[in-house]
């Protein structure tokens, strides 16, 4: 119990760089506080004590601001960091080492009994606002982007962005270092990359409209516009102009 204690505390000052000490960590970190009443509360679960667990699980929303299931099994050296307004759902699988901030959902997405949340593998991290809705899984390793909302399965290592969240790419460039908010460097955006290529695409379309608009005034060609009007080589002039 003291060794799960001690990781609980320690894991504090790995990803949060504003812990001072270990006494403030007990006191003031309600992340801290919410793992402790969970692995009560799913002790309680587990022993069958199901409505004694809901109640522990209740006190714990209520003091700490986050909302987890008892029903939940959350792995070792958990951090939620913040954490007003983190929800996770009965039947959501947290492995170790994984990282939440404040704004967290996994939720379900249906009704009907059975596995309805997600599960996140090890050293998951999710940014601040992210949704992670369904009986999906999130890759050990992998990072969510603060606010997005992921629906489908996300790969190992892989880094999730965006309203759906899409899978994009980023330079393995961490050294394995924390990655807080699920921010990294160097994001390989698909379609960030597509939009820059049609914006470049209008931007060639323009010279060559612009080189042939000059061509035709050089020639004192005559065109008609959408209003049906005839220009000349001076209408052009003008426009090129």
């Amino acid at each position: 119990m003291f060794t799960r204690l001690k990781e609980e505390i320690a894991v504090v000052f790995d990803r949060d760089p504003a812990a001072r000490n270990t006494w403030e960590v007990i006191t003031c970190y309600p992340g801290f506080h919410a793992m402790l009443f969970h692995r009560f509360a799913h002790w309680l679960w587990g022993e069958e004590l199901r409505w004694l667990a809901r109640w522990v699980s209740h006190l714990s929303r209520w003091l700490t601001g986050i909302e987890s299931h008892p029903g939940a099994p959350i792995g070792r050296r958990c951090f939620i960091d913040h954490g007003m307004g983190v929800v996770i759902g009965e039947t959501a699988e947290i492995e170790d080492d994984c990282t939440l901030y404040h704004g967290v959902t996994l939720g379900g997405t249906s009704w009907n009994k059975g596995k309805r949340h997600p599960t996140l593998g090890a050293g998951v991290v999710v940014g601040a606002g992210a949704k992670i809705l369904g009986p999906i899984r999130v890759g050990a390793g992998a990072r969510i982007g603060s606010n997005a909302v992921v629906v489908k399965d996300v790969p190992p290592g892989a880094t999730a962005i965006g309203i759906p969240a899409r899978i994009i790419e980023a330079e393995a460039d961490q050294n394995g270092r924390f990655a807080a908010y699920a921010v990294v460097k160097d994001l390989n955006d698909p379609m960030a990359k597509a939009v820059h290529e049609l914006i470049g695409h209008s931007a060639d379309i323009d010279r060559r409209l612009e080189h042939l608009l000059v061509e035709l005034k050089r020639l004192g060609g005559k065109i008609e516009d959408c209003e049906g009007q005839k220009l000349d080589a001076n209408s052009l002039n003008k426009m090129v102009d």
